[in-house]
């Protein structure tokens, strides 16, 4: 099972439509995962044209993303228990995104987490959990490339998962 993971698209303030590189991956996602600020539902009509597509709601996202999606969840791909939030709320204490990714679900609960809102890629083991920022298919802020995710899914559990880097969002 191939999944294509996304967040901060920040469309279409940051980008008009989806960058041809994604788009290349997106042909033969069986599920797209998006951690949040979608900006737009056009977005979401926009990934599941190609797969499934679920996600969490980010903090530039308006009520109508917040009510389809919610802040934080669960979803089991193949087998695997991932949780999705954007990692911006946390427990109240000045905590970075990570962090507050992690503490957003109770220990033993997933088997990887996604989060978003830094822009940055980030694919390393906390406690037994993959953390996996994707960083942002259109807006890179200050990271010198583009990015997004591929997980793949084999016999229940997850045999990779990759970031895709590149320097043109068209």
């Amino acid at each position: 099972m191939k999944v294509v993971v996304v967040s901060d698209t920040h469309m279409t303030r940051m980008a008009k439509k989806l960058p041809d590189r994604l788009v290349r991956e997106l042909a033969d996602a069986d599920a797209i995962l998006h951690a949040g600020d979608w900006m737009t539902m056009a977005v979401w009509d926009m990934l599941r044209a190609y797969a499934d597509t679920d996600g969490v709601t980010g903090n530039n996202d308006g009520a109508d993303i917040e009510k389809k999606f919610g802040h934080r969840k669960v979803v089991t791909l193949g087998g695997v228990r991932i949780g999705l939030v954007h990692g911006h709320v946390g427990t109240g204490k000045r905590e970075d995104t990570e962090t507050n990714a992690f503490k957003s679900f109770p220990r033993g609960s997933v088997d990887v987490i996604v989060f978003g809102h830094s822009h940055v890629p980030v694919k390393r083991e906390r406690d037994g959990v993959l953390m996996f920022n994707p960083g942002s298919a259109a807006d890179k802020r200050r990271q010198p490339k583009y990015s997004f995710g591929i997980f793949t899914i084999t016999g229940g559990r997850l045999v990779q998962a990759e970031h895709i880097y590149y320097d043109d969002k068209s």
